[in-house]
């Protein structure tokens, strides 16, 4: 349920309601718009009474919330969702944000001749998995906890953000440390144990749409985060499974303005998983902008033919610098700009 403030209502009606709306065993998300306050209240009754509420003063309106999804609705918080971080790197806002680097990382020469360049070129943040899900048991499976310090250490010498993907909840001592960004893969986007522990986390997550989910199991998912007290979620669409064959997964563009109309949560494109296919990736991560997108996840690596994991997928650098010149010319189309 939602509670509607009146524009101008006093510091002590809000308390008055959220005192009331407590005493009914409700819990209460207070958010302050630009013109009025949003009270969220979770935990309605079958025999509540909405005007119990309605005729409380400073009160405009009371709404039910029918999605089962509350905390990630746009109803409950009408304004966009921006995840701040120390080095002025905001996610949700007017910039585009680039999470560039290789899917996994290697070796100590490779992510720092990839971090160096990425960061040359814009990108805001490196990516790397020093932990990887792979389908295969005989596939490279990262480099575990080594490689997340060689991400660590490449990334503050060239003034970039760490998101990594974390794949089960005991890696959190380890990774919160390392790790700016936690990210939950499509693989684990439904491991509940997961999602509630990354709810007491203190770090924001990129949590990636599973392979056959729905939206509204996305939106689920990040409900588990959210209502565990990290409200810091990112989302990101990074294709579906289809019929279709002729690339890895079908990239779901559409998915990006229905999510950013559902929900005030900032929403990333991967079209490196999305598509599987290094001619692909340009074109839908323009096509991603264009659709709403407040960021992106692009693998960049510097030898992808050589690479140990979805070499196919990655671009040269070329292509990537080729890739930010023209995200820079569409972002300003769309209100946007890049850094």
């Amino acid at each position: 349920m939602v509670v509607l403030m009146q524009s101008g209502a006093s510091e002590e009606q809000i308390q008055h309601v959220i005192d009331r709306l407590v005493s009914l065993g409700f819990d209460i998300h207070r958010s302050t718009g630009a013109s009025h306050t949003v009270v969220g209240a979770i935990g309605v009754g079958p025999d509540f009474d909405p005007r119990d509420i309605e005729v409380l003063s400073g009160v405009r309106e009371v709404v039910r919330v029918t999605q089962p999804y509350k905390l990630a609705n746009r109803a409950f918080k009408a304004e966009d969702t921006i995840v701040h971080f120390p080095n002025g790197v905001c996610i949700g806002g007017p910039e585009i944000v680039v999470a560039a680097g290789p899917c996994a990382v290697e070796s100590a020469d490779q992510i720092e001749i990839i971090a160096a360049r990425v960061a040359e070129l814009g990108a805001r943040i490196l990516r790397g998995g020093a932990f990887k899900p792979r389908t295969s048991p005989y596939s490279f499976q990262g480099m575990g906890e080594p490689g997340l310090h060689l991400l660590r250490q490449a990334a503050d010498r060239h003034g970039l953000l760490v998101v990594s993907e974390i794949m089960d909840a005991s890696q959190l001592p380890l990774m919160q440390p390392l790790v700016d960004i936690l990210q939950v893969g499509a693989r684990n986007m439904q491991n509940y144990h997961m999602l509630r522990a990354l709810g007491a986390a203190r770090r924001p997550v990129l949590l990636k749409r599973g392979l056959s989910a729905t939206i509204e199991e996305l939106l689920l998912a990040a409900e588990y985060i959210m209502s565990g007290g990290n409200h810091n979620v990112i989302l990101c669409e990074r294709g579906i499974r289809t019929f279709e064959t002729a690339t890895r997964n079908t990239m779901d563009i559409a998915a990006l303005p229905v999510i950013k109309k559902l929900s005030h949560l900032p929403v990333f494109a991967d079209p490196s998983q999305g598509t599987g296919r290094r001619d692909q990736v340009a074109p839908m991560a323009r096509a991603a902008l264009a659709a709403g997108a407040d960021g992106l996840l692009i693998e960049v690596h510097n030898d992808p033919e050589r690479a140990l994991s979805d070499g196919a997928q990655s671009l040269y650098f070329d292509q990537f610098a080729k890739l930010m010149s023209e995200l820079r010319m569409i972002a300003p189309a769309v209100g946007r700009r890049l850094a």
